[in-house]
């Protein structure tokens, strides 16, 4: 995960021991869909993953999830357009042979 050092530095001002913070990265890495999250992130991160997986399959059903976990529109969309453009960047960068700086 390119974004772990954000993550980590986020959830580390909220206070989360390090041991589990590393604990949910590896989780978020190995298997987004059944990393151990709150309900709405967990919700997020379903769409977010159908969204880049399948994203002919999205429909309004999706939205309706987010909702029922109290995402209002400012923030699906949001979600929505910053999926997007992480697929977008993502395929300009392999598409031109770019690497991730380390």
């Amino acid at each position: 995960m390119h974004h772990g050092r954000g993550l980590r530095s986020l959830l580390a001002q909220a206070g989360r021991p390090a041991q589990q913070i590393e604990e949910l990265i590896d989780a978020l890495m190995r298997d987004p869909a059944n990393a151990p999250l709150p309900p709405a992130d967990a919700a997020l991160v379903t769409y977010a993953l159908k969204l880049t997986r399948t994203p002919g399959a999205m429909d309004a059903s999706d939205v309706l999830a987010l909702r029922a976990h109290g995402f209002d529109d400012r923030a699906i969309h949001d979600l929505c357009a910053v999926t997007a453009y992480f697929a977008f960047v993502n395929r300009i960068a392999d598409g031109l042979g770019v690497e991730l700086e380390s």
